[in-house]
């Protein structure tokens, strides 16, 4: 599975204009948002822009000729023909609550089924969020619901897993006003779904307060875990992050440290948001740091989001990022930290980073 690696590379920091009438993802959310899913001929996933400042000064253009999409250059010159992957059947169903399945939970990459578990964060009400964040924007648009009930939502993973696109899931939240920062919210649902199915789950929410609710989550089944630095340079978390910054980088070690020992080695992860300001050493040195803890730091260059403090930046340029993914890859295979062997996710959906190829050496 060679090649295209640095295609890849450039869809996630150029972002791709389209020349076919398509729908272009959600505007906001708590991840990379505004994007469309696209499969490479490797057979790899891309979470490619479509929304943004940035995309439109893109060389790629999506274009359909004869039924099949390609990737194209200004002037026309095909890059390379790729697929659409196609919004699943369930989009059009209902719960038992009447609510339509795609404002619970969305398709991630080719099988990832992914939610927001709480669309709200105590830091926006405090003037306090994540600079990059778009949590509350898909709700003040009614693309989503506030709370998706555990009962809800594995009505919508019993559609999705009958219809044969939910291999995994991906479970994140908005931060409460609670010590526990969403680990009760996330263990209820966990405790759902694999009440009904095997499929293997990942949680995500910032360090608790308490460690014990770490615990309660790997209690609860959950098999993979994301707690967020989103960067390992000092001042940029302070300032880009400011709530999630208060809490100190010492308690995500702490946090980090805990976690492996319940989920073991590839299983937890960390995002590393790239093009926030920081250092290009702080990304490499910060990696190997979490990489020598057995944690994955899941590279990702920065996706401004329409309406977010940051809609006006632009991601990093595809030579830095390429420099670095091929930095932390060596690191990561010196540390023997596989990001192939993380059971759900991000890290294994990998749409939104090109950390794997770079592993492969195909980048």
């Amino acid at each position: 599975m060679g090649g295209f690696g640095e295609l890849k590379v450039d869809l996630l920091c150029k972002g791709v204009r389209l020349g076919v009438d398509i729908d272009r993802g959600r505007k906001g959310g708590a991840g990379p948002a505004g994007g469309r899913y696209i499969v490479l001929p490797s057979g790899r996933c891309v979470n490619a822009a479509m929304w943004g400042k940035f995309v439109e000064e893109s060389p790629y253009v999506l274009v359909e000729v004869d039924e099949k999409f390609y990737i194209v250059r200004e002037n026309g010159e095909r890059v390379s023909e790729v697929d659409l992957v196609p919004y699943p059947q369930f989009y059009g169903k209902r719960t038992s609550y009447g609510t339509p399945m795609w404002k619970v939970a969305l398709l991630h990459g080719v099988d990832c089924l992914a939610t927001t578990v709480l669309q709200k964060c105590i830091y926006w009400r405090k003037g306090l969020g994540c600079k990059f964040c778009g949590i509350e924007l898909s709700l003040k648009s009614g693309r989503t619901i506030l709370f998706k009930k555990p009962r809800e939502f594995r009505e919508v993973v019993d559609a999705a897993v009958e219809e044969g696109v939910c291999k995994h899931i991906t479970l994140t939240t908005g931060t409460p006003g609670t010590p526990d920062k969403g680990a009760e919210l996330l263990a209820e649902i966990v405790r759902e779904v694999k009440g009904y199915h095997k499929v293997p789950i990942h949680v995500q929410l910032e360090p608790p307060d308490d460690l014990r609710y770490i615990e309660m989550l790997a209690d609860a089944g959950a098999d993979t875990i994301g707690v967020h630095i989103e960067t390992f340079d000092k001042k940029v978390f302070h300032e880009v992050c400011p709530g999630k910054g208060s809490i100190g980088m010492e308690k995500f070690y702490e946090t980090w440290a805990r976690c492996v020992e319940l989920f073991g080695e590839c299983q937890v992860s960390t995002y590393v948001i790239v093009g926030l300001g920081e250092s290009i050493e702080s990304v490499v040195e910060g990696s190997e740091k979490a990489a020598e803890m057995g944690v994955v730091p899941y590279i990702v260059p920065l996706r401004p989001i329409i309406g977010t403090p940051f809609e006006n930046r632009f991601p990093p340029s595809p030579k830095t990022l390429i420099y670095i993914y091929r930095e932390v890859a060596q690191i990561l295979r010196d540390y023997g930290v596989d990001p192939r062997k993380n059971l759900a996710g991000c890290v294994r959906c990998g749409a939104c980073s090109a950390l794997t190829e770079a592993y492969e050496g195909n980048l």
